[in-house]
């Protein structure tokens, strides 16, 4: 019985390693060591979404996720730079989703969309080029719909920071 509980210990400890592992594997390491900084303009908001900043917002979240969450030190141009990130908003909606019995809207949907394209200086070639990234996220419309609006895209522009990171990572 004791050498039945030692084994089952050492199997589960050994698949929280391996898990752990796992979970951990887009936070820089795979990183190609001759790639140390990136430059990330102002993505300009094509999308006439109205708020004043919407740019803003998106870089300090794809700062956040390249820089801050991996070993990539942030250029201060592009010719300093070893891999480049740059784009624009292109979309921005705020529309129903569902509505009540009372026909109207009981859930609104922020929905943003980005294009971007992600190169190494050391290539000619771009990684992707005007590839499109969209964040959605709901919201209640009927508490505070401007703290609720905010909120959502604030949501959709951490989605939107996410999967470039990890369309950039899974490149490397």
């Amino acid at each position: 019985m004791g050498l039945r509980k030692l084994l089952l210990g050492f199997l589960m400890c050994s698949m929280f390693m391996q898990t752990s592992c796992l979970r951990y594997s887009f936070t820089g390491t795979s990183i190609p060591e001759d790639v140390n900084t990136i430059f990330i303009p102002f993505f300009p908001d094509q999308s006439n979404s109205g708020i004043g900043d919407l740019s803003d917002r998106l870089n300090d979240v794809l700062l956040q996720r390249f820089v801050n969450e991996s070993r990539l030190a942030l250029a201060n141009s592009e010719q300093d730079a070893d891999a480049l990130l740059t784009g624009q908003i292109i979309s921005y909606s705020n529309r129903p989703f569902s509505i009540g019995g009372n026909e109207q809207a009981n859930q609104n949907q922020v929905q943003i969309v980005v294009r971007a394209t992600f190169s190494y200086q050391k290539n000619a070639d771009n990684e992707w080029e005007n590839k499109s990234f969209t964040g959605t996220f709901t919201f209640d419309p009927t508490q505070d719909p401007i703290e609720g609006e905010d909120n959502a895209a604030d949501e959709a522009l951490e989605q939107i920071a996410n999967n470039m990171f990890n369309e950039a990572v899974s490149s490397w």
